[in-house]
């Protein structure tokens, strides 16, 4: 994430969060540090993971204060072990002890998260199935969850409903069946999109086949049933298949060859990676 991507899409997302945690003051660190002193803490990995996010981090601090100096010894994407000094903060105190939690908040989701990304990336090596995040995202927290994504080795899937067609079993049932939702959705969108139809069972893909779908996403099928899918789809539409897929039940996927693999456990189940602020000391 780029500074002036940051700048016009996360500062008030993080504007938010610094409210939502200091509503009028922080009145502990106002009652122990009443005027100006310069400090440092250290930023450090309690867990082995993913480093995400260090520039969210860092920018919460330049929020409240623009003089903050967030001195990095790693990189988004960056392995880190327990006991590694991730980087140095230095400025006011008040600062640093005010800007602490929700610092530490995103920093380490988004390492968690795209630590579990990792892990999953990792048991899809050798196949050319891609792995896709989905829109389960925490509200307000979709441009920091899905960049862990990212940073973790996994594609993104829409960003939001205007990003993209995905037909999904109420869209279908509102327009009264798959080849109705399919040529209404061509009839509606732009040439250059492309639209996606959500299956259940091999009726309803070939359905989808028919009326030109052209990815087919194959959701809570049998393994047997999703290899025949791929063979019925090859050539005609590309395949993703979802349904509850973790790092523990994924092994099963890796050789039925569809081109992707959604999981919307990459952004709502992944635990965080635990860091921590330590070491405040005044300079």
């Amino acid at each position: 994430m780029n500074n002036i991507t940051m700048q016009l899409n996360a500062d008030e997302l993080i504007l938010g969060a610094l409210r939502e945690d200091i509503s009028s003051e922080d009145v502990t660190t106002n009652s122990v540090m009443p005027t100006y002193q310069l400090g440092e803490v250290e930023l450090l990995a309690k867990q082995d993971g993913v480093i995400a996010g260090l520039g969210v981090f860092k920018r919460v601090f330049e929020l409240l204060d623009e003089k903050v100096e967030t001195v990095l010894y790693f990189q988004d994407g960056d392995t880190v072990k327990n006991g590694d000094l991730v980087g140095v903060v230095r400025g006011d105190i008040r600062v640093l002890l005010s800007g602490e939690r929700t610092a530490l908040n995103y920093l380490q989701r988004m390492s968690g998260i795209a630590t579990y990304t990792r892990s999953i990336v990792e048991l899809l090596k050798g196949s050319k199935t891609k792995l896709l995040d989905t829109r389960k995202t925490t509200p307000n927290m979709r441009i920091f969850e899905k960049y862990a994504v990212k940073v973790g080795g996994g594609c993104n899937h829409r960003y939001n409903l205007s990003d993209g067609i995905l037909l999904k079993d109420n869209h279908i049932g509102a327009a009264g069946g798959v080849k109705e939702a399919v040529q209404m959705a061509k009839a509606y969108a732009p040439f250059v999109r492309k639209v996606e139809v959500e299956v259940e069972d091999l009726d309803m893909l070939k359905e989808a086949l028919e009326a030109g779908a052209d990815i087919i996403m194959l959701d809570n099928m049998s393994v047997e049933d999703m290899k025949k899918a791929v063979e019925l789809a090859a050539g005609k539409a590309e395949t993703e298949c979802s349904g509850n897929v973790t790092k523990e039940n994924i092994a099963r996927l890796v050789d039925i060859g569809v081109d992707y693999i959604s999981s919307g456990a990459l952004t709502h189940s992944a635990p965080i990676l635990d860091l921590s602020l330590k070491h405040l000391h005044a300079i």
